[in-house]
């Protein structure tokens, strides 16, 4: 099993917002909505200035975003917390010696700590952040490498993600692929359309098909 990180494993929303809205505070300007950021954290950092400065210029926002970087490594994970029900499926993966690892587009120096501070580093087959190689998810790179390092046959793994460029990267890798619908799916995005092998409402639903899939009872 392999996992995208932001909006997939972690939720790691609480803290990425709440860095851009006192950002815009800082600037003079009045706090995004919580709701219309989450929905576009798996844009990462610039995207999410991209929204929340729509008048600033490419050097200003370049500016912005060095500055929301910063803020944002310092507070990684002050309220990010794994998403409910999947601490105890990686339990249940973790007892029966299913190995599973992280391949995120989000960069080591953000990746490592929240996932130490989770407690999950040490869990982990493997970890691939964005910066781990040259290219990133839609890239099948970093999900290739991930295997390499685990050991993981890539015709037997499964990655699970919650964007289409997570579906796009497994299917290239000639892995079977699972979309989350409860991650940071924005309201015209079309998880049907991503060509997954599977779709998951939600984290219960999640886990019952990776218990399946790995002949585990749910």
């Amino acid at each position: 099993m392999l996992f995208d990180l932001d909006g997939t494993l972690v939720d790691t929303a609480p803290d990425m917002v709440a860095v851009l809205q006192d950002l815009q505070r800082d600037h003079g300007q009045a706090a995004i909505s919580y709701d219309v950021a989450r929905m576009r954290v798996s844009n990462g950092a610039l995207g999410l200035i991209r929204i929340a400065f729509p008048d600033a210029d490419e050097e200003q926002r370049s500016d912005l975003h060095q500055q929301y970087l910063q803020r944002y490594t310092a507070n990684v994970c002050r309220r990010s917390a794994v998403f409910p029900g999947l601490e105890a499926l990686l339990d249940r993966l973790d007892a029966a010696s299913r190995p599973w690892g992280i391949v995120t587009n989000k960069p080591a120096r953000m990746t490592d700590p929240l996932l130490n501070k989770l407690g999950l580093a040490h869990r982990c087959a493997c970890i691939v952040s964005g910066d781990t190689l040259k290219q990133r998810k839609p890239h099948p790179a970093p999900l290739l490498h991930a295997c390499d390092l685990a050991g993981f046959d890539p015709k037997s793994t499964v990655y699970v993600g919650d964007a289409e460029r997570d579906v796009e990267a497994g299917r290239r890798a000639g892995m079977a692929t699972i979309a989350v619908s409860y991650g940071y799916v924005m309201a015209d995005d079309d998880p049907e359309s991503w060509g997954a092998d599977r779709i998951a409402a939600d984290t219960t639903e999640l886990l019952q098909m990776i218990l399946e899939g790995v002949n585990l009872e749910p």
